[in-house]
Formats: structure tokens, sequence, C-alpha cells
């Protein structure tokens, strides 16, 4: 066998295990979170004004636009209350309620399932998850709070899937786009299926 073919042929295989073996590597800072803390939240995303003798609110048309469409995918329980008619309204809001960057949590939990842990970082981690946002609106369903370390401050990322976008909070998004891809708002779906239903 000549020397350069023995050569290039381990190099060859080393690009195919290369390729087929490791999967794009995480942006910062999401590359540094593997054995942080990740709390989700499931927030109220609108909250009507209180109710007045005779008045009618209207809800958003990004959030009925949500609600008809991609809020189907949600199971019982997690989409927040009163935005389908004739559904039990939400509960009036109270000074007491836990808040998460203004939003009113209706749930929350600690991501103890190591698959949804990992899932939450590599749907963070990549640029190929968002897109241009399609609006910007203050409508939020989700948050993720990720603490690095115990007793660190935690880094937030508010997620709207009624406006198809993500917010972060106390770090640098490292991404020049902030939209959810479909793609990545069923991702982000699955996830609170799995979180909320344990």
């Amino acid at each position: 066998m000549h020397l350069s073919a023995r050569l290039t042929a381990p190099l060859a295989l080393v690009a195919v295990a290369a390729l087929e073996g490791c999967a794009p590597s995480l942006a910062q800072p999401f590359d540094q979170w593997k054995g942080a803390t990740i709390t989700m939240y499931r927030l109220q995303n609108y909250e009507p004004p209180p109710a007045q003798a005779g008045a009618t609110f209207t809800i958003p048309p990004q959030i009925q636009s949500w609600v008809q469409g991609a809020a189907a995918l949600l199971p019982p329980g997690l989409l927040p209350p009163g935005l389908i008619p004739g559904s039990a309204p939400a509960p009036a809001a109270t000074a007491q309620d836990l808040r998460f960057h203004g939003f009113r949590v209706l749930q929350w939990k600690t991501i103890s399932d190591q698959k949804s842990h990992d899932e939450v970082l590599d749907i963070l981690g990549h640029a190929s998850n968002y897109v241009a946002p399609r609006a910007v609106c203050p409508y939020d369903e989700f948050g993720f709070a990720v603490q690095p370390a115990p007793g660190a401050p935690t880094n937030d990322v508010l997620v709207s899937l009624s406006c198809e976008q993500v917010q972060a909070f106390n770090f640098q998004w490292p991404y020049a786009q902030a939209g959810l891809s479909p793609d990545t708002a069923k991702r982000i779906i699955a996830v609170a299926q799995t979180t909320f239903s344990q």
C-alpha cells in the first residue's frame, strides 16, 4: 500500500466519525449550564382587566390566533385559564401571586428529568432554532430560570408561543434572531408536557 493511501484512510475515518458522532456544541453561555438547575414556569400570558358591570374585554389577536392554532397541542390544564370562550375565567390577581418577570405564575417545577434538562439546553443552545420574530408582543406562556450554581443568580428566558418569540434576562442573548421556529415551539410544548405531567 502506498504511504499516502495509508495516511489518507485513517484521516477519512476520523472525519466521518466526527461528522456522524458529534452533535454541534452549544453556544455560550448554554455550554456552561450543563450542570445547572433549570426551573420551568407556566405563566398567565394575559390578565384581563378586573371585571366591571356590563364591561367586556377582548383577548389580544395574537393570543386568539394562538388559541385557535398551536395551543391545541397543549394538553388540558396547560392552557392559561380564561382564554377559551366559555371556559372558567382566570382567578383574580392578588398581591400575593408569585410573579416571574411580571407574569403571574400558574405552576412551576424544577426540571429533574435529565432528558428534558438536556432538551431545554439544546433548544436554547443553537441559533438554528430561532428565526426573525413575526410579532413583538408581551404575552409569555412559559419561562425558564437557569441557575448555574447554588446561590448564583438565575439566567431567565421568557417564551411566548402566541407571539413566537423569546426574551432573555440577566444574560446576553447570543443570537441575532429571537423568533421561534415552528419546530422549536413544538419542542418547548413537549418539554412542558413532560415537566408538568410528572
